[in-house]
């Protein structure tokens, strides 16, 4: 069965479904979510969407690399 992310849903929901997505994030570039507390004050209204733009990554690399992990992210 795949995992679902929502690309609106706040990062600490996504965190908290599935704790591997923070690892994941990290992976590609937000490193901020590693800093203590940081999941618990922006993650609570930081969107993957907001988050894409605002650190300017390609959309299709991220897309690509949470489905190598196993996640399908919807919009």
């Amino acid at each position: 069965m795949d995992k679902i992310l929502q690309w609106d849903e706040p990062i600490f929901n996504l965190v908290n479904r599935y704790p591997e997505v923070k690892d994941i994030m990290v992976e590609l570039g937000f490193h901020d979510i590693a800093k203590p507390g940081m999941l618990q004050t922006a993650g609570r209204f930081m969107t993957l969407s907001k988050g894409i733009a605002l650190k300017k990554v390609d959309m299709e690399t991220v897309q690509r690399t949470f489905l190598q992990h196993g996640f399908t992210i919807q919009k």
